[in-house]
């Protein structure tokens, strides 16, 4: 039996490269406030937590929700331009599936752009959910988030694990309850994420895959 039947994953640095998608719309929104346009480190420390999160880096209080209607606004162009999956995702994600296991994308990013790229990328129907951002009340890492991804997909946090990228990835899975494997292909170094609380920490899903999931290499 699989050691786990449902494993749900974090989208943005863990299963996708989206960060050109952001630099762009980044640069895009900031000059429009009298900012200069960030470098692409500045936007890939940046991300975690949500748009607004995210934005709060950049800009006072009081200029975060425009700016990010405007953001939104102009990722919607050109939201397909540039994502690429990492390497081993696919594999992954299918060989889970293979061994019977749910498996699910919990991401803050916009649900439905969530659900485009994944589609876009030809990896949209080995997942059982995406579930993100506008899809119901609550974002990571708020408990109640993945209590509904729970619910959706037919999983228990007895068996699941979450597969992120950064602290905020970490902070879910503890208030859920579950273990979170990660990969440093995202926002944060090994050293970062294990002053996070991390255990286990790999270059990238197919070393993760294969210790945590027993896919082979050639498999993951």
């Amino acid at each position: 039996m699989p050691r786990f039947t449902t494993v749900l994953f974090d989208l943005d640095g863990t299963l996708v490269d989206a960060f050109r998608t952001l630099h762009r719309a980044y640069c895009h929104t900031l000059p429009l406030f009298g900012r200069p346009e960030p470098t692409f480190e500045q936007v890939r420390r940046s991300v975690g937590g949500g748009l607004e999160n995210a934005m709060g880096k950049f800009l006072p209080p009081e200029l975060v929700a425009e700016a990010c209607r405007i953001h939104v606004a102009y990722t919607e162009k050109i939201l397909l331009d540039d994502p690429v999956l990492y390497d081993g995702s696919m594999e992954t994600v299918s060989g889970l599936r293979a061994q019977g296991v749910r498996t699910g994308v919990l991401t803050n990013k916009i649900g439905d752009h969530a659900r485009a790229i994944l589609a876009h990328l030809g990896i949209a129907l080995q997942l059982d959910l995406i579930l993100g951002a506008r899809d119901c009340a609550w974002r990571k890492p708020a408990r109640e988030f993945t209590e509904e991804a729970l619910r959706r997909i037919g999983g228990d946090a007895g068996h699941c694990c979450l597969v992120g990228d950064s602290p905020f990835d970490l902070l879910t899975a503890r208030n859920a309850g579950f273990p979170c494997f990660c990969v440093t292909t995202g926002t944060h170094d090994e050293p970062a994420l294990r002053a996070a609380g991390a255990t286990a920490v790999y270059p990238g899903l197919r070393a993760l895959a294969a210790a945590e999931f027993e896919l082979a290499p050639g498999t993951a």
